[in-house]
């Protein structure tokens, strides 16, 4: 899906006299579920990958803590200009229907503009429908004509993410810190890893901030698959990212997450994966990804419910 056809007009519903207050709004349709489309707007890992409004601009991210009262603070970064830090709170999250954020834009210690955003999620079928809603408040600078180009290109991307992107869910019959312990632990991880008939070979597996599990995955026919996971922040018993390579060191083909959400005295488990690329999604998926992903999970329980 082009963005031509993925993007309505974004609206300026109103100004103030001195032009310095305006509402913005964007909206944009996904060929995705709203499930789907909700996951790339807050898990960390795949806000990473369409934060940036260009390739020219590299956005880092200083803290990302995507609850409520939880905070997500970055710098974007452009040659030959000065840093822009973004701080933003997350005020309400009500999963696929709505959230709503402040947003604090500084630079040089300067403070650009502060921003109230609501944003709400729809299911359309097949696919869905996300609306922005920027209260705008430019302070130092005017600040409109940024926030179209910015917001709108971010959003461009989110849509392309969202559509490339797999979520798996199950919930774990163990309280978290079980499911954490069952998983992050380089002595039982490789003992259920991977869908039913495969097994582990690991060559190296340091799993913390910054490690990485360099492995084989073996086939009930005995092909083996070589795997590269690169492991980016964790939160212990709440979320980790990671990076997969084809083989070690070899091409990315996929920006992951998991996180761990207490489910009653259960943990429900969710497994993202924003793909390289729509082609890469699209082989994933039709080589049974899904099926086998949900068969990785389901061995996970059984594993726990025999320890």
């Amino acid at each position: 899906m082009t963005n031509e056809q993925s993007s309505a007009s974004d609206v300026t519903a109103s100004h103030d006299v001195n032009g310095r207050f305006a509402t913005l709004v964007f909206e944009r349709k996904v060929a995705a579920p709203v499930s789907t489309l909700w996951q790339a707007w807050t898990a960390p890992a795949a806000r990473a990958v369409w934060a940036s409004p260009s390739p020219s601009v590299t956005v880092e991210f200083l803290e990302a803590d995507t609850r409520v009262g939880g905070r997500e603070v970055t710098l974007c970064k452009a040659q030959g200009q000065p840093d822009i830090r973004c701080e933003s709170g997350w005020l309400a999250l009500e999963p696929a229907l709505r959230s709503v954020n402040y947003e604090v834009i500084s630079s040089e210690e300067t403070t650009q503009s502060a921003a109230l955003i609501t944003s709400t999620f729809t299911e359309l079928g097949e696919q869905s429908k996300v609306v922005v809603t920027v209260q705008l408040s430019s302070l130092a600078v005017d600040m409109e004509g940024g926030y179209r180009e910015g917001f709108g290109a971010g959003l461009d991307n989110l849509t392309g993410v969202a559509e490339r992107t797999m979520v798996l869910q199950r919930v774990i019959r163990a309280p978290r810190e079980i499911v954490w312990n069952a998983w992050m632990n380089s002595e039982t991880l490789p003992q259920w890893w991977g869908p039913e008939g495969f097994s582990c070979r690991t060559k190296r597996i340091d799993l913390r901030e910054g490690g990485e599990w360099v492995f084989d995955m073996i086939g009930p026919d005995g092909t083996v698959f070589p795997n590269h996971h690169l492991y980016g922040e964790v939160r212990a018993h709440e979320r980790f990212g990671y990076q997969l390579l084809w083989g070690e060191n070899g091409p990315k083909h996929a920006d992951a997450w998991a996180s761990f959400e207490d489910e009653g005295a259960f943990t429900k488990v969710t497994l993202g994966m924003v793909f390289s690329a729509a082609a890469e999604f699209q082989k994933a998926k039709g080589f049974g990804a899904v099926e086998l992903g949900l068969q990785t999970l389901g061995k996970l329980d059984r594993f726990i419910a025999s320890s």
